[in-house]
């Protein structure tokens, strides 16, 4: 789920913090992906014509390896040496919200089934998608490929998104990979957002910087994490009736998150003498009465990681022999692309990478328009425009047919 509105407010409060730019500036690079996001971020947008995730003869789901396959190509084509960190055990506190998570499947497919009658197509696709579920199967089978390609994978203990900040923390690679805003939330120095996005998609890499983040939010790294758990994560139920912007100034004027729940359980504790029973009336604000904000704080300031300097990264020559029985015998792709893409990995990830002239490229801080400027959204962007589509990319939504996966 990531952190509700923290983007809006660091584009609003910290402009500086926020830089766009074309993938090619990341060249000589190492970034730490968040595989568990990607699984379903690649069950979600690769797809059929007909909306329907990719199949082969066997009717087994073949979008996640299409999308981790061409789209690490495209990566590693671009300079980037990738690792993989794949979800651990999910912390006692995120068993509410995965709970709330399946509830939402089931209604999705119950929702859905009705859609197939009397719905539109547009109806059932968006059930369809809210119906998606990562597998172990899913996991394992990407992990499987990964290895074979020669991109290192790291398995967490827990979540995958504090593992990956860890990396960045230690050195070990130069930014976190990632949707999820949450993973700042982690202390990774850097983030960077849509970096597996289909290049059809012609999204730049958003990259955001920590450090200027807390200096144009002006608040240190606790108060921050303070911030991320009242605007809502994985751990706690949101406070109803606190926006981002009522987030940013409660935390401001009571110095944290210790001082925000004191003062707002006063005012309920006022209501209630005043003869209102402390109940919420509509638009104000009302804290659960389980709200264990503390706990879901150390998760964040002291997380269950492998530390940096106890993991071994190491990008190997892909396993030709090895992908081919994978993909092609197994998963039904097409022979002749997956050796092109193993010939492309062998001569990305072994070339003699020239080193980074900063200076170059440059990235421009995404623009923060002014209330009522629609004229300066896109200021900021360095996108660079016509570039050529890779023919695998092409393949990746709409050129299979159901029951095959001719890659």
């Amino acid at each position: 789920m990531g952190i509700k509105g923290l983007t809006g407010l660091i584009a609003e409060y910290a402009p500086k913090a926020i830089t766009e730019h074309d993938i090619k500036t990341l060249f000589s690079r190492k970034v730490a992906i968040d595989a568990s996001m990607s699984i379903y971020q690649f069950l979600i947008a690769v797809r059929q014509k007909d909306g329907e995730m990719l199949t082969n003869d066997a009717g087994e789901t073949t979008s996640h390896l299409m999308g981790f396959f061409y789209r690490t190509i495209r990566i590693v084509e671009n300079g980037i040496k990738p690792v993989y960190v794949f979800d651990g055990k999910p912390p006692e506190m995120k068993a509410g919200v995965l709970s709330k998570r399946f509830e939402k499947r089931e209604e999705a497919k119950e929702e859905g089934e009705e859609a197939k009658e009397i719905g539109t197509a547009e109806d059932m696709d968006k059930f369809s998608r809210r119906t998606v579920k990562v597998t172990r199967e899913h996991n394992e089978e990407c992990r499987r490929l990964l290895k074979l390609m020669g991109i290192p994978v790291v398995v967490a203990p827990s979540e995958a998104e504090a593992q990956c900040a860890e990396l960045a923390r230690g050195g070990k690679v130069y930014a976190a990979g990632s949707e999820d805003m949450d993973t700042l939330t982690f202390s990774a120095p850097i983030l960077l957002r849509h970096l597996t996005f289909s290049e059809a998609r012609k999204a730049p890499i958003s990259e955001i910087n920590l450090q200027r983040a807390l200096e144009g939010l002006e608040m240190d790294m606790s108060l921050f994490t303070d911030l991320c758990i009242l605007l809502g994560c994985d751990y706690l139920e949101p406070i109803k009736g606190v926006g981002p912007k009522s987030a940013l100034k409660l935390v401001r004027d009571h110095g944290g998150l210790a001082g925000v729940v004191e003062h707002l359980r006063g005012k309920a504790a006022e209501k209630a003498e005043a003869g209102e029973d402390g109940k919420k009336k509509k638009g104000g604000i009302h804290i659960p009465e389980e709200w264990p904000w503390e706990e879901a704080k150390k998760i964040f300031v002291k997380p269950d990681v492998t530390p940096a300097d106890e993991v071994e990264l190491e990008w190997k020559n892909p396993d030709i022999d090895g992908l081919v029985q994978f993909l092609v015998t197994e998963k039904g792709f097409n022979e002749e692309r997956v050796r092109k893409g193993a010939d492309k990995l062998q001569k990305f990830l072994n070339s003699k990478q020239q080193g980074r002239l900063d200076g170059f490229f440059t990235a421009k801080p995404k623009a923060s328009p002014k209330k009522g400027d629609t004229k300066g959204k896109d200021k900021g962007k360095a996108v660079t425009k016509g570039t050529k589509r890779k023919a695998e990319d092409k393949t990746e939504a709409g050129s299979s047919k159901k029951g095959k996966t001719k890659k």
